[in-house]
């Protein structure tokens, strides 16, 4: 269940973006998950109350609060903490967050919902990989979610802030505990993880820059693409990504490079070896594709400045093809 996305520190001087108003009652926050500009939360305002969508690791509350402090949304406004799935970048601050917002509940999937109650495996998962100091440097302390406090969100589950309703929709690919989150009021879909990364240093002359993400363990590529597809029948006009910030404008184009994106994952990872060396040859294949990929798109900070960005993504998303392939029977 866990999905590290690296051990090591932020950038030294690095700024972390202000919270800001990105779209009618939407206001993005910078997390400050390792670096600034790579796991965002949105806060949403409705007609009588809010919602904290993604809540980052426990490490975001405080930057949470004075968003919330900025908006003029006071704790007792908000009815609602949403989170898309329940790896510790987007959830690890799910029940830090309740103990500070008095009113609200956590919709979460069902299939992900006992992690957050009891987050023990959680946290041994990922202490298993980066050791219990570095864990708590990327994602404090994990705090329970309290059961009566949280709430199952199958898909269709509505959230009526006040005459601006929240659907969660079933949204497997990335992980069988992954929903979305669909914002009428702003023709917007909150993507978790279903609609790859767009890291907004890349921002150029031709958009926006889209790559798939495959971290482990439960990638479904098929089911990924039928996920990307159900969110395009809603004709949305804007993504609001965790990795990283709202982008808005031809979706449709977006999920066209990013669905051949995780197409050409998928042939990289069926055409490497097999043994000891496939995880290698599957990131090399991998960061020649991106590397090809940046070419095509072009890219105001430099190929190997981009490239090194997407370093920690390249790593995992080899792991997950692995753990996909393994699961094919190979």
């Amino acid at each position: 269940m866990t999905d590290p996305k690296s051990g090591r520190a932020p950038t030294p001087g690095a700024t972390l973006e202000p919270a800001r108003e990105i779209a009618p009652g939407v206001h993005l926050v910078d997390t400050g998950y390792v670096r600034p500009w790579l796991a965002a939360s949105y806060v949403v305002r409705g007609g009588d109350s809010a919602a904290v969508v993604e809540t980052g690791s426990a490490t975001a509350v405080p930057r949470i609060l004075a968003a919330l402090e900025a908006a003029r949304i006071r704790r007792e406004e908000v009815a609602w903490v949403v989170v898309t799935h329940v790896h510790l970048d987007h959830a690890g601050g799910a029940g830090a967050l309740l103990a500070e917002l008095p009113r609200a509940r956590l919709a979460v999937h069902p299939r992900g919902a006992r992690h957050l109650v009891d987050p023990s495996k959680l946290v041994a998962g990922t202490m298993a990989v980066y050791g219990e100091a570095r864990f708590k440097a990327l994602y404090g302390t994990l705090v329970p979610a309290p059961a009566e406090r949280v709430t199952e969100a199958p898909d269709g589950f509505e959230i009526d802030l006040g005459g601006r309703v929240l659907r969660c929709l079933d949204a497997p690919g990335h992980a069988k505990h992954h929903f979305v989150v669909w914002d009428e009021a702003s023709r917007g879909f909150v993507t978790g993880d279903a609609f790859g990364l767009s890291y907004r240093e890349l921002d150029g002359p031709r958009g926006p820059f889209f790559f798939p993400t495959t971290t482990p363990v439960q990638l479904d590529p098929p089911a990924l693409h039928a996920t990307v597809a159900r969110m395009l029948s809603h004709q949305p006009r804007r993504m609001y990504l965790t990795h990283y910030g709202m982008v808005e404008g031809d979706v449709g184009a977006w999920a066209g490079t990013l669905l051949r994106g995780l197409d050409e994952h998928v042939r990289i990872a069926r055409a490497a070896p097999a043994g000891p060396g496939r995880h290698q040859a599957i990131k090399d294949g991998l960061r020649g594709q991106l590397r090809a990929a940046i070419a095509e798109h072009g890219s105001p900070i430099g190929m190997d400045r981009a490239v090194a960005l997407f370093e920690d993504d390249l790593e995992l998303n080899a792991q997950g093809l692995g753990v996909w392939l393994d699961g094919q029977g190979r």
